[in-house]
């Protein structure tokens, strides 16, 4: 299981956020998101969109700290990219 988190920089609704996502599966994601406590109306396209309240609980459930763009390399590297417009496959 690799999931990976960026850090909460992005800001939004009165709090900063991180993106989760997964580089082997959106099913790997859905469950490691739900372990953590992260609802399903989170998920966008290819990601959670995570509080800056779960962060440190996505990492010590397993979630690699990395930068923004480098989970970018990776998801789109996992051919899992869902930019938007695009329609999900």
């Amino acid at each position: 299981m690799t999931l990976y988190i960026d850090p909460p920089t992005w800001p939004g609704h009165g709090r900063l956020w991180s993106h989760l996502v997964s580089d082997v599966s959106f099913e790997e994601l859905h469950t490691f998101a739900a372990a953590i406590g992260c609802p399903p109306r989170a998920f966008e396209r290819d990601h959670y969109d995570v509080p800056e309240t779960y962060y440190a609980d996505a990492v010590r459930a397993g979630a690699r700290e990395i930068g923004s763009k480098e989970l970018v390399r990776r998801l789109t590297a996992a051919g899992l990219r869902r930019p938007k417009g695009r329609a999900a496959p």
